[in-house]
């Protein structure tokens, strides 16, 4: 009995399972769903990083789609549980061990294509409605600093708000945004100002073992080295 208990161990430590979230180019369903529970129905940027890190590690690894604020949840309570791409920030840093660096994020505010709100900082954005959706950083970021945020469980609903005049600007990735909007409501959004950006990683639950992390984090800077991450990133645009 003991050694099928520790056989049992064995297997559980040898496994990871992975999150991510419905967030093109970074992330995304191949079929356009907004969940998937199978890594093969999952691609993007980040997707495509992640798998090639897996070929390189002898850990067998599940990936699903859902939310963000699920999958951060569920991370954050069980070890051997990761979400990417996360921005790693000082908030954050503490939560979480990283692999990484993928890629990077960068934090911009967009407007209905036709108009002509102009921001020369940041802090001009204060006098907008701004949509953001539940457990994003850049929501929470702007959050912390008092601005007026409309916030909801689902990004791809804020193209559509834009679209109605519901918020003034939203707040997504340099590079997501254009995606989501077209996607949701065949809208070229207007790029208003980008204000921030943040290098993006694999965050894995702090109790992980370690040696699951460190082989993680040496397939990371493998894939770095030779190149492989950067032929990604101009795949999609970057």
């Amino acid at each position: 009995m003991t050694a099928l208990i520790l056989a049992c161990h064995a297997q559980a430590d040898n496994k990871l399972f992975l999150f991510t979230e419905q967030f093109p180019p970074y992330n995304m369903t191949l079929d356009g769903r907004p969940f998937a529970h199978d890594a093969e129905e999952i691609g993007g940027l980040c997707t495509d990083m992640v798998k090639e890190i897996i070929q390189k590690v002898p850990y067998e690894v599940k990936i699903k789609l859902r939310n963000w604020s699920f999958g951060l949840d569920r991370v954050k309570r069980k070890p051997n549980h990761g979400i990417y791409c996360a921005a790693r920030t000082e908030e954050r840093e503490a939560w979480f061990e990283w692999v990484g660096p993928l890629t990077n994020i960068g934090w911009t505010l967009f407007s209905q294509p036709e108009s002509n709100i102009t921001l020369n900082s940041l802090a001009d954005a204060k006098k907008y409605e701004i949509g953001g959706y539940k457990g994003d950083v850049m929501t929470n970021y702007l959050l912390e600093q008092g601005f007026n945020v409309s916030v909801i469980n689902n990004d791809a609903l804020n193209p559509r708000r834009l679209q109605l005049g519901q918020i003034d600007l939203w707040v997504s990735d340099e590079l997501a945004g254009p995606y989501t909007a077209s996607d949701a409501v065949n809208m070229d959004p207007r790029k208003v100002l980008t204000f921030k950006n943040t290098p993006l990683y694999l965050a894995l639950n702090k109790d992980t073992d370690p040696k699951m992390v460190a082989a993680l984090q040496k397939a990371a800077q493998e894939l770095i080295a030779d190149g492989t991450f950067a032929a990604i990133e101009n795949l999609y645009g970057r």
